[in-house]
């Protein structure tokens, strides 16, 4: 294991492996050379030159336009989306060319493609550069989409991306740039499509997705404190979800919560819940709960953006709300 790194490090590392790896490799993006918004590709131009990190003009659609049909030429671009909110430029590219060209071809073309797309609220950002989008993506098929919580999930689903031969929707959340963790010095690829129990327990099953790990773990160390035993599941990949993992949890617990950033209102818990319903109905003892964010625009004042982010306390007044009992 190497010493433990920043989550961010760990992304830009196991980018330097698969540019190192496989010259097919390049990245793209408004100041990629320079390291990007947050550093993540510093350090890169120097090491690739400009052929392989490429600067691109302050278009995402003409950016992703160009990397879908760097893909179908058989590069496997990796391109930087500065915040997920500019994604809604490049949808037609995403969404109508990127996510389709499989199925059209009757799989002659295929587009390993990588998108990088940093969001999550914090700092005071705002409204334009906040939001939590992945339910917009769990809606296409043709795209699968991964949101690491830890610093071992992001490089191992970066690599699994970048390998991968369908286009990949890379989904980080800047409040974890700076939380730590090891990695090994050679990362090998995470597997698309797997959730994981990242803390064991009998009463309850919260599902949680990326930055709401991290809270959800913190609401089951204080409801321990109180007797309440809460399995922690990290969802790690939105498209496909592991709905088996899901379901063996709440056959042990018989009770659901999902947390998601996100705001509620046709969001990922939405469909994780209609998904139990489906298979698991039998084994709820209560009515499934979501926790994420007010149905309103990220607000930029600090003081607002706090009550607008879903807390430890509200995934604890969740968990108990599943425990009449108590």
């Amino acid at each position: 294991m190497t010493d433990a790194i920043r989550y961010i490090d760990a992304i830009s590392s196991t980018l330097r492996q698969e540019l190192k790896r496989d010259d097919d490799v390049i990245v793209l993006g408004e100041d990629v050379s320079y390291g990007g918004p947050f550093g993540a590709t510093a350090g890169l131009s120097d090491m690739f030159g400009p052929t392989r990190i490429v600067d691109t003009p302050i278009s995402e659609g003409a950016v992703m336009g160009l990397a879908v049909g760097a893909a179908l030429a058989g590069r496997r671009p990796v391109v930087e989306v500065m915040f997920a909110d500019f994604i809604t430029l490049a949808m037609d590219q995403l969404i109508n060319h990127a996510a389709k060209l499989r199925y059209m071809t009757d799989g002659q073309l295929s587009v390993p493609l990588t998108i990088r797309v940093q969001g999550g609220v914090g700092g005071g950002y705002g409204a334009h550069h906040s939001q939590s989008l992945e339910a917009w993506f769990l809606h296409v098929p043709g795209l699968k989409v991964v949101a690491p919580c830890s610093v071992d999930d992001a490089s191992g689903l970066l690599a699994a991306a970048i390998r991968d031969d369908d286009p990949v929707v890379y989904l980080e959340h800047r409040g974890l740039y700076w939380s730590k963790g090891s990695i090994m010095s050679h990362v090998d690829p995470a597997t698309i499509g797997l959730a994981a129990v990242v803390r064991p327990g009998a009463d309850v099953t919260v599902v949680a997705v990326s930055r709401m790990v991290q809270v959800a773990m913190s609401a089951a160390e204080k409801l321990a404190a109180d007797g309440v035993d809460v399995e922690v599941v990290d969802l790690r990949t939105v498209s496909p979800i592991d709905l088996e993992t899901i379901t063996e949890s709440i056959r042990r617990t018989g009770r659901l919560v999902v947390a998601h950033e996100a705001v509620v209102t046709g969001g990922l818990g939405a469909e994780l819940v209609a998904g139990v319903h489906a298979a698991a109905f039998n084994s709820l003892t209560s009515p499934a709960i979501r926790v994420g964010a007010p149905f309103t625009p990220v607000p930029a004042s600090p003081h607002l953006e706090r009550l607008y982010v879903p807390t430890v306390d509200d995934v604890i007044a969740a968990v108990l709300e599943t425990l009449p009992e108590r």
